[in-house]
């Protein structure tokens, strides 16, 4: 177990709340720097020496920078391993894990702007995640077995989906089916998330003070 804290660079209302979300499941402390968007300080200076894509999260430990979402969720949950959210390497479901931590971001959120924004489908072949409904379903049948997306065992997977899909259905994004609200209700109503949600409906009030 690591004794030094983790610098977590953030900003509410965006991506990195499940970030915090995480490190609240974790139970671990961290120093926080946030960022205030309404002022576009992730695309200036001090931050974009630190992350030059102007994105959050992004996390810093012993002089080691991680960004782009699913990384930091793979990396925190690894370094606090005894806090039991990521699968072991010689455990059955890490290939299971590490499948669904890329699948958001490889898959499922490009697929999802490109229907946002009504892009016209481009061949299969040259698609990162082939076409909407195939991967959709691919994510319906898994959270159908429930009640987390590896079973019985919830993980930092569950942080990256559950936060993700709240959003996602929130603005319409992706249909609300009933197995996808059961499962947003499921993951956000745990104590740690509630916590998070909190800390950052404060944060994002006194931002708009």
């Amino acid at each position: 177990m690591t004794t030094s804290r983790i610098t977590f660079y953030h900003a509410p209302n965006s991506r990195s709340g499940g970030t915090r979300a995480l490190l609240e499941e974790l139970g671990v402390d961290y120093d926080l720097h946030v960022l205030n968007f309404k002022k576009n300080e992730q695309r200036a200076e001090p931050y974009t020496a630190i992350n030059p894509m102007g994105k959050v999260p992004a996390i810093a430990y012993r002089g080691e920078l991680v960004t782009e979402q699913p990384a930091v969720f793979l990396y925190l949950a690894d370094l606090y391993a005894d806090k039991g959210l990521a699968p072991a390497l010689d455990d059955p479901l890490r290939g299971p894990y590490l499948r669904w931590m890329v699948f958001y971001g490889s898959c499922f959120e490009p697929a999802a702007v490109d229907r946002a924004m009504k892009r016209e489908p481009v061949p299969l072949s040259t698609s990162p995640y082939g076409d909407w409904d195939t991967m959709f379903n691919t994510l319906v049948a898994q959270l159908e077995r429930g009640p987390y997306m590896l079973g019985e065992h919830f993980t930092a997977v569950d942080v990256l989906w559950g936060t993700a899909l709240k959003w996602m259905t929130m603005f319409k994004l992706v249909p609300e089916l009933p197995v996808i609200v059961a499962y947003v209700e499921r993951v956000t109503s745990r104590p740690a998330m509630q916590r998070a949600a909190a800390l950052d409906e404060q944060l994002a009030a006194s931002q708009a003070a």
